[in-house]
């Protein structure tokens, strides 16, 4: 904007002011006696040229009541050459804007016909004394354009004035108000003579600016602006509005500098809107984005609980209490029902410091100082907690086992427990007519007052209660609530804490739904990995077992320990494809399936033989209630296995790998071998037999069964785990407990890796040969007595006479039908171990069977005698024949 242009916008005066408008002096003939330099530009008539004319050759003689002129109208409308553009044409005695002066049209000296604006003002005295050429009266004239034009700023100033609801504001340079037009009046609730002369600061006294760089007072922006002359926008100011006391509220200000026409400050104008009902829209849409972001981060009930108020608490309520059903706390289905249905458990309880408010659901004297929650909103563990944190949460840890002298450390799969000395979450009852139990009975949210209720709604049933407090009672000390607190919801709160709880409501069922799932999973992977691993006279045994799905915490890995007749025992390590719990299942169904096959005494490669053919079998699965097939995932094709049988008697070890790792071997002198055994292919795939390779273990050996898992990651190769593993067992002086933990800490750093971890660490023991009694007997009947006298003595021997009298009927039974249906040689063995094992070979291939004889027959019963005074009995074939063994119990004061 040019200079000119800057005055001129500046200049209020009219354009019927005498000092601008075109003046003419009249005498009392309508004879023109003066003319003004304003009149000869804006009619092009010098005055020598005007003087002494009557007034009717410049100007119509009467006043324009119709549609003035073509020339008139394009003169005032479009014509360049008025000076005036865009001014509509007049209709009647003229707009309604200029009603109270006359419309001519005058008569330019060019032949231009415009229209103008007149006002006539009488000179003092008669006309009667006055004559001709002596002045009468004034009129001045503008053009119509400009008149409209100028009497719109004085409306838009009006306007600003009285109407416009953005409060305006001046101040002297003594930051004093001088003036303020109505909206401003409002704001301060008194008329502008009761607070003129103030100061800013005075008027909103505790208010300051919230936005960031500049000053926080009115009297230091108002000064800045003052200084600088630079006008400031948009600045935020808080503060309490003196006609809304006990509410804060934001104001948008501007600030510019006001000068006068010479360019003198005379003062600072303040414009400022309440954007309060916008700045509280934005500060919810935050909270509900802040409730996204920390609202549900794990997949834990009592978690998210805790951060809905940890989100609302101060700046939505004054305290948050969240109540969880019972079942939605254990994983189950959320409660459909009454309020006398649910039962409900304080989960969260969350105060702003020195905020006090009444708690219907749990009165101060109903629980001790323990078990309150505490003020963070942390409330005392579940104990039992059947679901384990989610992620994000600490885990556990990796599952772990102890040797056979120390006993079991842990429970494969099981998530650890919380302390059992916590106390549970606190149980709730509302009384009847409480906000919570109208909400409960409801099942919508109640508004009562500073309190907000807001049923936990997910899937039709009811997980909860959230209720926003806004602590409109005293405080800890006895004060009542600052006057700046908001005392009760607006529709909007209450719309934002609806969507908060809604929120808040599909995280606390995705954590129940998870904790349902996960505690199945455990429940799942207990029943299919030992629970412990027994003691055996065979073996010290030490393991470790780390899912690779830390979510569900289960895996397709497994080992098993099985004892076996005559003191042998079983050793199994294997791998199925995939993780999770469809993997997790697969392996339960082949960990059965061996120790089903191993019961029977199978050597290594024909149990491997039989898994294989049971796993290449194609699963026929039954139709579904509509008729079509139930389409699965076989993930068991492809499993690999590692069978070992070890016989403490005779150090002899034997076993077959089906795709599966061999073991690590470490004999007591330190040396580390990796046996080559054959390679048979992963079960289920078929094709090549499996073969066993039997080798003798020194007393004291260490054998290390695992998975791919421990050895395989994606930073080294398998050698490099294979070099690794074997470094880490050849202490000799460490336990296997503290073998397992630097295996898994060297070769699982971070307790996880991309694939399920198995590892089982076996030493080797032999059992002494003072327990062990053995005899070659010939096939005859003779060879049954001296079968008794042996065992008799052996018995006594070892101070076990009260097993003599069954003993014999057992070798008696055993030889006789050895003698009858097979051959010799025969052998007789016995062991006292943790049971008596009474053994009989022969060269026959025929197992007797257990049947019940009738009445009339003659024979049949022995076998039957025989399983009734012992705990188990079976065969057990070998090359050159087979083995009848049976197991007693050692009496009591025998420690075995």
């Amino acid at each position: 904007m040019s200079a000119a242009n800057t005055a001129e916008s500046a200049d209020f005066r009219g354009p019927l002011d005498i000092t601008r408008a075109a003046t003419v002096v009249l005498d009392a003939d309508s004879t023109v006696i003066g003319w003004s330099p304003a009149a000869a530009e804006l009619l092009g008539y010098e005055p020598a040229e005007a003087l002494g004319r009557p007034l009717s050759a410049f100007l119509s003689v009467h006043p324009v009541g119709g549609t003035p002129p073509a020339a008139a109208a394009e003169a005032s409308g479009v014509s360049e050459a008025s000076g005036v553009s865009g001014a509509p044409a007049p209709t009647g005695i003229g707009p309604p804007s200029l009603v109270g002066n006359e419309i001519h049209v005058a008569h330019a000296r060019d032949g231009r016909e415009l229209l103008v604006a007149t006002a006539t003002c009488p000179l003092p005295g008669g006309a009667a004394d006055r004559g001709p050429g002596a002045p009468d009266r004034i009129l001045v004239a503008a053009e119509v354009g400009e008149l409209r034009h100028w009497e719109s700023r004085l409306a838009l100033l009006q306007g600003l004035a009285t109407q416009s609801p953005v409060g305006l504001a001046i101040y002297d340079t003594d930051l004093r108000l001088t003036w303020c037009n109505t909206a401003y009046e409002r704001e301060i609730g008194q008329p502008l003579a009761a607070f003129r002369g103030m100061r800013a600061d005075e008027l909103y006294g505790g208010g300051s600016f919230v936005t960031p760089g500049y000053p926080q007072t009115l009297d230091g922006v108002m000064h800045q602006v003052l200084d600088t002359g630079e006008p400031v926008l948009d600045l935020n100011f808080r503060a309490q509005q003196p006609s809304d006391p006990g509410r804060d509220h934001l104001w948008s200000c501007a600030y510019y500098r006001l000068e006068d026409a010479h360019g003198h400050v005379f003062g600072v104008c303040e414009d400022a809107f309440d954007v309060t009902d916008r700045y509280r829209v934005q500060e919810r849409l935050a909270l509900l984005v802040e409730a996204g972001r920390r609202i549900g981060t794990v997949l834990d009930v009592a978690t998210t609980a805790e951060e809905i108020a940890e989100v609302a608490v101060p700046d939505f309520a004054a305290t948050v209490r969240v109540d969880v059903t019972r079942a939605a706390m254990t994983g189950e289905t959320a409660a459909v029902g009454s309020a006398a249905d649910m039962s409900l458990l304080r989960v969260a309880d969350r105060s702003e410091p020195g905020i006090a408010t009444p708690d219907p659901g749990l009165p101060e004297p109903a629980l001790p100082d323990a078990d309150r929650p505490d003020p963070e909103g942390h409330g005392p563990g579940l104990p039992d907690d059947p679901g384990a944190p989610g992620p994000g949460v600490a885990d556990p840890g990796p599952l772990d086992s102890a040797d056979a002298e120390g006993g079991s450390r842990g429970v494969p799969g099981a998530a650890g427990s919380r302390d059992a000395d916590r106390h549970p979450y606190p149980p709730v009852v509302y009384p009847p007519g409480s906000p919570q139990h109208r909400s409960l009975s409801s099942g919508g949210l109640v508004l009562d007052e500073g309190t907000l209720v807001v049923p936990l709604r997910a899937g039709g049933g009811i997980l909860g209660l959230v209720t926003f407090d806004r602590g409109v009672g005293p405080d800890t000390s006895g004060q009542p609530p600052a006057p700046d607190r908001a005392t009760t919801f607006d529709n909007g709160e209450v719309a934002l804490a609806d969507e908060l709880a809604a929120r808040a409501a599909v995280c606390i069922d995705n954590a129940r739904r998870y904790t349902r799932e996960r505690t199945a999973s455990l429940a799942l992977q207990r029943q299919l990995l030992p629970h412990h691993l027994p003691p055996q006279s065979a073996v010290r045994t030490a393991y470790r077992y780390l899912p690779a799905d830390d979510v569900t915490g289960v895996g397709g890995d497994w080992f098993d320990v099985i004892p076996l007749s005559g003191t042998r025992v079983g050793l199994v390590v294997g791998d199925v494809v995939g993780h999770g719990l469809q993997a997790a299942a697969t392996m339960g169904r082949l960990r059965t399936s061996v120790r089903a096959f191993a019961q029977l005494d199978m050597a290594p490669d024909e149990l491997l033989t039989r898994l294989d053919d049971l796993v290449g079998q194609p699963a026929e699965e039954p139709p579904d209630a509509y008729g079509g097939a139930v389409e699965t995932y076989d993930v068991t094709t492809g499993a690999t296995c590692l069978y070992a049988v070890y016989d403490p008697v005779s150090r002899r070890c034997v076993m077959a790998r089906a795709g599966h790792l061999p073991p690590a071997i470490v004999d007591p002198d330190g040396a580390v071998s990796f046996p080559d055994l054959p390679a048979g292919p992963p079960l289920g795939l078929g094709g090549l037999p499996f073969e066993s390779m039997e080798f003798e273990l020194p007393v004291g050996s260490l054998l290390a069964l695992f998975t791919d898992g421990l050895i395989e990651a994606r930073d080294h190769d398998i050698g490099h785990g294979l070099d690794t593993l074997g470094r880490v067992l050849t202490d000799r002086s460490a336990s296997l407990e503290e073998l397992c933990d630097r295996a898994v800490s060297e070769l699982v750093p971070g307790g996880t890796s991309a694939d399920d971890t198995a590892l089982l660490l076996v030493r080797t023991r032999e059992l002494d040969a003072e327990r062990v009694a053995h005899w070659e007997l010939s096939a005859e009947a003779v060879s049954v007595g001296r079968a008794r006298e042996l065992a008799t003595g052996q018995l006594e021997a070892w101070g076990l006479e009260e097993l003599v009298f069954a003993t014999q009927l057992v070798v008696s039974e055993l030889v006789t039908n050895a003698v009858r249906y097979a051959g010799g040689p025969l052998g007789l063995r016995i062991i006292r171990d943790r049971t008596l094992v009474c053994e009989v070979a022969d060269t026959g291939h025929t197992s007797p069977h257990l049947r019940h004889s009738a009445e009339d027959d003659e024979g049949g019963r022995g076998l039957f005698i025989v399983a009734q005074l012992v705990q188990r009995w079976g065969t057990r074939y070998t090359p050159t024949g087979k083995t009848i063994w049976t197991e007693q119990a050692l009496p009591p004061a025998d420690g075995g």
